[in-house]
């Protein structure tokens, strides 16, 4: 009898312990949130009673790259146009192909199908074993000496003080000059097409307005930028007022900075001072403004 009792005692003890799946979502859910409130995966991660290690990589508390390139943000637009010049660096190693930075730059631009501002190259190299695959994210370089600038007969593609190429909706005749122009192929033609055309329906989503270049501009057929050539602007509409790019906002793996590249405590200016940085064709001498750090291990 003496054995038996232990032995009911010792599977009562272990029901004890037991954890249903409802409690240990709930453990799970209140760890998810400590983590998510630390602030630093560190903080959670780290052994009670031992001091906490900086995990490499990961930035320091209350650091967020994001939160840094907003302040970037605000400490340029406190200065005046022509003394900031905006830059985008791209960490190729971090980037994913996700494609994530594609469809918030064409939800935010209302592009229609042809009209991709930022592409994703998707380079598989080798054979098996030896295997390789790298994504490389595409845009308008927004060029020191940007030839789509020269080719433009009626001057509606000009290049600002802060360093943007934008474009004149309502000069823009539709010639295509500047799409022959670009050594980089970041420039596409409107034709008015929609992705819901002959569907049941046209929806509302491909019909609403864009507001690139701090304007209004409602689709509607024969009007601009329908029949216009189309680039990516760097968000001049969002960054003026203080918001970062979209692409830079929703790229997953943290790949994309933006900000002034003549601020040095920005995190961009940084980040191209201190990496071993590439610009796309360099030897064209058109001076991108897009620079690209890991590049050197991509095969291309």
């Amino acid at each position: 009898m003496g054995e038996e009792n232990r032995v009911e005692k010792s599977i009562a003890a272990s029901k004890k312990k037991r954890i249903s799946r409802k409690d240990f979502l709930k453990l799970s859910s209140l760890a998810g949130l400590a983590l998510a409130a630390s602030g630093s995966p560190a903080a959670v991660l780290a052994a009670e009673g031992e001091p906490k290690k900086e995990m490499s990589g990961l930035p320091k508390e209350g650091a967020d790259i994001l939160i840094r390139m907003q302040d970037d943000l605000l400490r340029a637009l406190a200065k005046p146009r022509d003394a900031r010049k905006w830059a985008m660096a791209i960490d190729v190693r971090k980037c994913i192909g996700c494609f994530a930075c594609t469809i918030a730059c064409k939800a935010e631009n209302v592009s229609p199908p042809g009209i991709v501002y930022r592409r994703v190259l998707d380079l598989e190299t080798g054979k098996y074993p030896g295997l390789k695959r790298d994504f490389v994210p595409v845009l308008c370089n927004h060029c020191e000496d940007a030839p789509c600038v020269a080719a433009c007969p009626v001057s509606a593609t000009k290049k600002r003080e802060d360093g943007i190429v934008d474009m004149d909706y309502l000069k823009c005749i539709g010639c295509r000059a500047c799409l022959n122009a670009c050594p980089y192929g970041s420039r596409q033609s409107d034709f008015g097409q929609y992705y819901t055309k002959n569907t049941p329906k046209l929806e509302s989503y491909e019909t609403r307005p864009a507001f690139e270049y701090k304007k209004e501009w409602p689709r509607v057929n024969g009007k601009s930028p329908i029949g216009n050539a189309r680039k990516c602007h760097f968000c001049i509409h969002r960054i003026e007022r203080a918001v970062l790019p979209a692409c830079v906002a929703t790229c997953i793996g943290k790949a994309t900075y933006f900000g002034d590249k003549e601020d040095q405590n920005s995190l961009v200016s940084e980040l191209i001072a201190k990496s071993k940085t590439m610009r796309m064709k360099e030897g064209l001498n058109t001076k991108p403004r897009v620079y690209y750090i890991g590049l050197e291990e991509v095969r291309l």
